[in-house]
């Protein structure tokens, strides 16, 4: 999606269609800019950027606060519409997903079609626009759909030498996980385009970003990614949430904060059917590329915000110890998996148990709060 939480205001405020537009904390406060419109970033106006400096670039500029509720109604309306195009859609995050639509082109005749319907149904669902990249796979997928935003179709080479050829003379920023510290430690060697990162042998650039990162920058360079879109032929074995930092983060309450919004959108998903986890999963890809993932079973199997929260910030509090080494973030994800149909993991009692009372109450509250965020209201 482009510019999505500004998009989404668009929709509520068509008077400020061509204003700049900054949706994050208020431009005399202590906070940042979640995104902003097309406009502001004329202006030098990037998102995590704070709120003052942006206001300081762009004093006429629109400041909102973000309407979160607001913003997922939005986005079920884009994910039903996804699903029109491809049973397999892996959602990124509330703006951003992967479709698969290799099973579903022949249906519309060519992969420019299809795209071109998608956008146009995105358009009328939600009142907002999307950029669509369309590849062998999803890391060119991703370059693709940032070329000609806002609103744009891209359709990716396909042959392994005319994406190189393509890739060769855009800057390593557009690569997945190559942020500006990455970027600083490469340019000393004349490393500044996909192209350089093609040409230099290996152990070179190993010497200087490391062997795991070597190894990816060197592939990515060439286009060359394994990840294909999540997809589970029979049943959703798992539900989870990602998100990639604009920049390596390596303040642990913000990337925290962040774990906590990946739970809720994780719980509101995992709710739309009837069925309780048993596993809850915490992945972390650092500034190296290195990935870890950790996991721990619930003591019980749960469907509930609470839990997963609990759960999310007890592998987390472990991944990452308070008091622990500074570490820098390119990734967060939560996830739950290990379903199954009902809440009972033993044989049946003829009294009733406490902790099903509570765990009971706590699934009725959060179908409430999913129900308020259905219509739009923040909680």
């Amino acid at each position: 999606m482009d510019a999505f939480f500004a998009s989404a205001e668009l929709t509520r405020h068509p008077e400020w269609s061509g204003k700049p537009v900054v949706v994050g904390s208020g431009p005399h406060e202590r906070g940042v800019v979640s995104t902003c419109s097309y406009e502001a970033r004329k202006f030098g106006v990037h998102s995590a950027m704070p709120s003052r400096t942006a206001y300081e670039r762009c004093p006429h500029a629109i400041f909102t606060y973000p309407d979160m509720a607001f913003y997922q109604s939005l986005s079920d309306k884009v994910f039903d519409v996804f699903s029109h195009y491809s049973p397999f859609v892996e959602g990124v995050s509330v703006d951003e997903a992967f479709l698969d639509i290799t099973g579903t082109i022949h249906l519309h005749g060519s992969v420019q079609r299809l795209a071109e319907s998608l956008r146009a149904e995105v358009r009328r669902a939600s009142g907002c626009t999307c950029s669509v990249g369309i590849a062998p796979n999803r890391l060119l997928a991703k370059i693709g759909s940032e070329q000609n935003k806002p609103d744009g179709l891209t359709v990716m080479p396909f042959e392994p030498d005319a994406i190189a050829a393509f890739l060769a003379p855009k800057p390593v920023g557009i690569l997945w996980g190559v942020g500006k510290k990455t970027i600083a430690a490469l340019k000393p060697y004349g490393l500044v385009t996909c192209g350089d990162l093609q040409r230099i042998p290996v152990d070179r650039l190993a010497a200087i970003v490391g062997n795991a990162a070597a190894l990816s920058l060197r592939d990515y360079a060439f286009g060359i990614s394994s990840d294909s879109v999540a997809r589970d032929e029979a049943e959703e074995k798992s539900v989870s949430r990602e998100h990639t930092f604009d920049e390596d983060e390596s303040d642990r309450e913000t990337v925290r904060m962040k774990i906590l919004e990946l739970v809720t959108e994780v719980g509101r998903r995992f709710r739309r059917e009837p069925r309780w986890a048993r596993t809850a999963k915490l992945k972390i890809r650092d500034a190296a590329f290195n990935t870890y993932t950790r996991q721990e079973p619930f003591a019980h199997p749960v469907r509930d915000d609470i839990a997963f929260r609990a759960a999310a910030l007890s592998l987390f509090d472990r991944a990452w110890p308070e008091d622990g080494k500074r570490q820098s973030v390119r990734l967060i994800g939560f996830g739950v998996a290990n379903f199954q149909s009902t809440p009972d993991d033993s044989a049946p009692s003829l009294f009733a148990d406490p902790a099903d009372e509570a765990r009971e109450k706590r699934e009725r509250l959060s179908l409430a709060l999913d129900a308020l965020r259905d219509r739009g209201i923040e909680v």
